[in-house]
């Protein structure tokens, strides 16, 4: 039972890896598409790409998420991971048929919290705290102030040109900076895939603290958000490219250059698993504040502000739920 437990928790990450790249591929194009700087198919292409190469570039977040508990092992430790990604999928899939960007990161951490607790193993809190609360907080207030200064930084250093040069120049300019998002995305979120199934392994004793990973885990968690991206996340696109604001190329630009930059320093510097979206989004806020407050539809931003306020809880509180029924069908002790 425990292999076939152990087969159900890579398969069901791998899941939610791919419902990951769903969800979240607006995170690297909307910008980009909104603008028309590339048209979606193209775009979806460049980020499912960027996404597979980006997964091999670290393996330090991996090391976080798989740090975050301490499930014991046995089938036991199993069924409480295979809760967490349970909780985590289920949020996923709620938040993405509403349209709303909320972090698939934080669903993720919040689903194995929540197992955790419900089944009394250990949740290392000092990691959770240290390395996803308080990033979590503050990489939007570090991208929204960002994306404010460097569009600032922007309009002041091309106010002599003519607006449609320019801005022709920044559509060219966004296929890199869509790319540079699209690497960062797939360097901190398969990662946590990668640590998930980990700590998976730990638990079944296959692999050993301190262990690197194996190359098929890298591989398996890149192709399932590559795959993932590629199949699109138009409702969240709309979100992002449209309706917090409408976003001109050069602001396209600085968003994306500024998410990219924060999700690079944070995996490599902090080692920490933070939200892709949460951080574009604040971004694109940020670099839209620039033509005057009001531009940006703040309702609209109170809703995405609501579905990351409520993703920690309700994703715990679903992985905690699905432990109970998994203990249940599984008889355990």
């Amino acid at each position: 039972m425990e292999l076939a437990i152990i087969i159900a928790v890579v398969v069901v990450a791998l899941v939610f890896d791919y419902t990951n790249g769903f969800h979240d591929a607006a995170n690297a194009i909307a910008t980009s598409v909104s603008t028309r700087a590339l048209t979606p198919r193209v775009a979806l292409a460049m980020a499912a790409i960027m996404n597979f190469i980006g997964a091999f570039l670290g393996q330090k977040v991996a090391t976080t998420v798989s740090d975050t508990i301490d499930p014991g092992t046995g089938s036991h430790a199993l069924v409480i991971v295979l809760a967490g990604l349970v909780g985590a999928i289920a949020w996923n899939l709620i938040t993405w048929w509403y349209g709303l960007p909320s972090s698939s990161s934080h669903a993720l951490i919040g689903g194995l919290v929540g197992s955790a607790v419900a089944a009394g193993a250990t949740a290392n809190w000092d990691v959770v705290i240290s390395k996803v609360v308080i990033p979590m907080l503050l990489s939007p207030l570090v991208a929204f102030s960002l994306g404010f200064a460097v569009m600032l930084a922007i309009m002041w250093g091309f106010r002599r040109s003519h607006p449609a040069k320019a801005q022709r120049g920044f559509k060219l300019a966004q296929t890199v900076s869509a790319a540079a998002m699209a690497l960062g995305h797939g360097l901190q979120d398969a990662q946590k895939t990668m640590g998930v199934i980990f700590l998976a392994l730990l638990a079944g004793n296959y692999v050993q603290p301190g262990d690197p990973l194996p190359f098929w885990v890298i591989f398996s968690a890149a192709a399932a958000i590559s795959l993932g991206t590629w199949a699109g996340g138009w409702r969240i696109m709309r979100t992002l490219g449209r309706r917090i604001i409408h976003l001109d190329p050069a602001r396209g630009f600085a968003s994306e250059s500024v998410a990219a930059s924060v999700l690079y320093t944070t995996a490599y510097v902090f080692e920490a698993p933070i939200s892709t979206t949460h951080t574009i989004t604040s971004a694109v806020m940020g670099a839209g504040a620039t033509k005057r407050f009001s531009a940006v539809r703040w309702g609209v931003a109170r809703s995405i502000v609501a579905a990351w306020v409520l993703t920690f809880p309700m994703a715990g509180g679903m992985a905690a739920l699905t432990y109970l029924a998994c203990r249940y069908v599984f008889q355990l002790p």
